[in-house]
């Protein structure tokens, strides 16, 4: 499994305090059966994001995990924050946030509210040549109440990320029950820890993952939680997805057709 949202890195953001604890969960996830981890800092007004020293942290903790004979492959990336000033930086150095510096950037909703005009940031990251992975929608409380913005979103591109969490009940009933809805719907993308700690929020993907294959399908569960996220991790397109249900619902309701009715019809 791949995981594609993790605060691993020592001493950078509200994750691993230390070396040791990232070590631990390190282990922790590589036992659950995790092969390929994504180290995801905060890049915020809060956190500071500085390439060169996450560089060299990531390196160090390779050299710790090499030492302790621990199979994970480390790629970089972060936990992006929908603020101007990064937006505007992201658009003239799009690898500097992106996973492995390649294509896709991983994007965080403000907790309480957003700009109504954020479709069209998304819009402007895509011309960028960069793709991108909404994380956790089901744990927002403006999508929780008006799912159709986040319809408008995916019929325009994005993709999305859920929290192993979030599927198990631990973040509470409501991102409980959305994170359910959007996997019936199959509006999600990838499964992901965003892993903080060994305990609270631990690097975990096993048991979520085999919730997934039990109630929509081993094969969709494959393709969140390893097929999709490696593609992602190597810079590559995503294979052929599972067709989301009710995405077009209110387009179909008023006799328009959805933009993938449009553009194979022109």
């Amino acid at each position: 499994m791949v995981d594609l949202h993790h605060h691993l890195l020592p001493g950078l953001d509200d994750g691993s305090p230390d070396l040791a604890t990232s070590i631990a969960m390190a282990r922790q996830a590589a036992d659950d059966g995790i092969t390929h981890v994504v180290a995801t800092p905060h890049a915020s007004s809060r956190y500071s994001f500085d390439p060169d020293i996450i560089s060299a942290r990531l390196n160090a903790l390779r050299a710790a995990l090499a030492a302790e004979s621990i199979a994970l492959t480390l790629g970089s990336g972060c936990d992006f924050h929908l603020s101007y000033d990064n937006i505007q930086d992201a658009l003239t150095h799009p690898a500097k946030y992106t996973i492995n510096a390649k294509t896709y950037l991983l994007v965080e909703l403000p907790d309480f509210g957003f700009a109504p005009t954020l479709g069209e940031a998304f819009y402007e990251f895509q011309l960028a040549g960069m793709t991108p992975i909404l994380t956790h929608p089901e744990r927002n409380p403006t999508l929780q109440r008006t799912p159709d913005v986040l319809a408008d979103w995916l019929r325009n591109g994005l993709l999305t990320q859920i929290t192993t969490s979030s599927l198990l009940g631990k973040m509470g009933k409501e991102a409980e029950r959305m994170a359910h809805k959007l996997l019936a719907d199959r509006w999600v993308h990838f499964l992901s820890t965003d892993a903080h700690n060994l305990t609270s929020r631990p690097p975990l993907m096993r048991a979520a993952s085999e919730l997934v294959a039990h109630k929509y399908g081993a094969a969709y569960a494959y393709r969140l939680c390893t097929e999709n996220p490696l593609a992602v991790f190597e810079g590559r397109p995503l294979g052929e997805q599972d067709e989301p249900l009710h995405l077009n619902d209110e387009f179909e309701q008023a006799g328009q057709k959805s933009w993938l009715q449009r553009l194979f019809t022109r």
